[in-house]
């Protein structure tokens, strides 16, 4: 992720929740926890979330685990920190981060979409590796593989108290042969006593081969295997990587 983050990200972390909101990530945490158990070859009692952002998946994940949260915003970790106060919150970029011991599983979910470079997702791999215990397991998320990847819009936002947001997103094809794509967001931010205000935000996610994250995350150690997302509002699901370590 480049350092000026994305609004969302940034100023508008604050407003995170009523973009995606944490009750809504039930059955996708569901999934995630599946796959990470099933392919564990130890007691999975530790985890490390790279990318943890407002701590959606952690607020189902952490009444089975005891998660360690990390991500590159503060202020997404705040937010997190409201809903997960029971978890250790780390501010720090997952291409870099070395706490100097080992968990059970680590979990990286779309954050590793803002891996924009080969050697931006290798070092993510990297991370993961060297803090997963021997018999653990890691599982990426990234939104998009080049094979399954499909341009669109999407729509949606929610109503907190004294405050409300609607949002539209706009992802588009890449360029022949490019290895990022961009999304371009629509916030439209009500407060009480403010007028409504209008705020674009542009973002850029790296693009890769099912090959390429196969090759890279064998190369790094791990014993990997693609998975489709099972989620009943994506029915041609999403191809996400579960890579158990030796």
């Amino acid at each position: 992720m480049p350092d000026n983050q994305p609004h969302m990200y940034s100023d508008l972390a604050p407003w995170f929740h009523l973009i995606t909101a944490p009750e809504e990530y039930e059955e996708e945490a569901a999934f995630y926890l599946k796959h990470l158990l099933e392919n564990a070859r130890r007691p999975l009692k530790t985890v490390l979330e790279l990318g943890a952002g407002g701590g959606n998946n952690a607020s189902h994940m952490k009444t089975h685990f005891q998660m360690t949260l990390t991500d590159l915003s503060d202020g997404m970790l705040d937010l997190s920190r409201r809903i997960n106060p029971e978890c250790e919150h780390i501010q720090a970029d997952m291409r870099t981060l070395r706490l100097g011991r080992a968990f059970d599983a680590v979990f990286v979910h779309d954050a590793v979409s803002y891996m924009t470079t080969e050697s931006d997702v290798r070092a993510a791999i990297e991370t993961a590796f060297v803090h997963c215990k021997s018999g653990g397991v890691a599982f990426f998320a990234p939104d998009h593989v080049r094979e399954h990847f499909r341009p669109g819009t999407d729509h949606g936002g929610h109503d907190g108290d004294r405050r409300s947001l609607r949002y539209l997103e706009w992802t588009h094809a890449p360029a022949p042969g490019a290895a990022v794509i961009e999304i371009d967001y629509a916030y439209v931010l009500r407060e009480d006593g403010q007028p409504t205000r209008v705020v674009l935000d542009h973002h850029i996610e790296g693009l890769f081969s099912r090959h390429d994250w196969m090759r890279w995350l064998s190369e790094a150690g791990f014993q990997p295997q693609e998975v489709m997302l099972e989620h009943s509002e994506v029915p041609e699901g999403a191809v996400h990587f579960v890579a158990a370590k030796p």
